[in-house]
């Protein structure tokens, strides 16, 4: 992924050179990026899209389910807190994208305006209001599990960041993360089957940012579900079918966001079996439908414009599961490469200039930029 490294004051022959110099030398492990990929221009950059996109009420699409004329309501009142962005779900990962570039750079030029959007937001009354929503009726399946995990990403950005406001934000979300956590504790051993899909229905992603978040903040019991789900669900996978990705509308990959889960659940080298049982011809380039990006034919399309985040969360998991293989490993060397043509494909266009793309991808740029820290 040498292309996120660049950002206009180099050219990528010597990003590369210098790139390949590290690695001779033994400064940067293969398949690593260096340790702060995400610059200050592009924090800027997203951070801006996310400000606008947070205070901007409409155009907006509700998943509620209205109960009787009460519940017509503008989103600001309905969701006091995440009414901005298109969607319930948008406007809490913008809201986390800009917690993420507050912690990795402090001092940044745009710092106040942040500061002021989030404790405008995230006041204990409007989060208090959120949490209430999902006890209304009707509310059961609200945002399951897409916008839960994006919220408890949310939170566990907040969890352990040393901050006074942080602090106060972290306290005055505990109502709704208690709220999704009994949520995820109550509906997934009901759940049977696994959505397999690549969009926000997908169990896959809903379980992997869980198990993040319980992991920071020390939820066993969050935990043990997790891990047993998702062994329950995928531990017995092979051969998956992934010559049919993706779908039209696909901002996920399914194969790639489940073998995501399951190099968080499995032991390295259970997993490396696993892996290659799952996908057992990858490291030959099939099936290529994986491999090779996506086309995105009309960015103003709201559907077709998720092809754009497909190939930077395909981007994100190829990087994360090649590193689960040893250095040389064909495999993760197909991987690796891969993940490189993904991140060109989808990160120029994070800023298109149309707001079906730029309310929700600068967050998923984000997550890329700044794996591993």
């Amino acid at each position: 992924m040498i292309e996120t490294m660049i950002d206009g004051t180099l050219d990528a022959p010597i990003v590369r050179l210098l790139l390949l110099i590290a690695l001779a030398c033994g400064l940067l492990l293969p398949g690593t990026a260096a340790a702060d990929p995400l610059t200050a221009a592009q924090a800027t950059s997203f951070a801006r899209l996310a400000l606008d996109g947070i205070a901007k009420e409409y155009p907006h699409k509700p998943a509620d389910v209205l109960n009787g004329d009460a519940d017509v309501l503008p989103p600001r009142q309905v969701h006091p807190a995440f009414h901005g962005c298109y969607d319930w779900h948008s406007a809490v990962h913008g809201h986390w994208m800009l917690v993420r570039i507050l912690r990795r750079f402090p001092g940044l030029g745009i710092e106040g305006e942040i500061r002021a959007a989030l404790a405008e937001n995230l006041t204990a009354g409007n989060l208090e209001a959120e949490a209430r929503f999902f006890s209304r009726p009707g509310a059961k399946s609200f945002e399951r599990p897409y916008g839960w995990a994006w919220l408890l990403k949310l939170a566990e950005e907040l969890h352990d960041w040393d901050d006074p406001e942080g602090r106060e934000w972290s306290a005055h979300l505990r109502p709704l993360v208690e709220g999704i956590v009994a949520s995820y504790l109550d509906y997934f051993p009901k759940q049977t089957y696994p959505n397999r899909s690549g969009v926000h229905s997908s169990t896959a992603f809903g379980l992997s940012f869980a198990l993040d978040y319980a992991r920071a903040v020390k939820h066993e019991k969050l935990e043990a579900l997790v891990v047993e789900r998702s062994r329950s669900y995928f531990g017995a996978d092979e051969r998956i079918p992934a010559a049919w990705e993706p779908d039209g509308a696909d901002f996920f990959s399914p194969s790639l966001m489940e073998a995501d889960l399951m190099r968080r659940v499995l032991p390295a080298e259970a997993f490396r079996g696993w892996f290659h049982r799952f996908l057992p011809d990858l490291a030959a380039g099939v099936p290529s439908s994986i491999l090779e990006p996506a086309t995105v034919t009309d960015r103003t399309d709201p559907q077709l414009v998720h092809l754009d985040g497909l190939n930077i969360s395909r981007a994100r998991c190829l990087r994360s599961v090649a590193a689960a293989f040893p250095a040389g490993d064909a495999t993760r060397q197909t991987l690796l490469a891969a993940a490189e043509r993904h991140a060109a494909a989808g990160l120029p266009h994070v800023t298109s200039g149309d707001y079906a793309g730029e309310h929700w991808l600068a967050s998923f740029a984000t997550w890329l930029l700044t794996e591993g820290e």
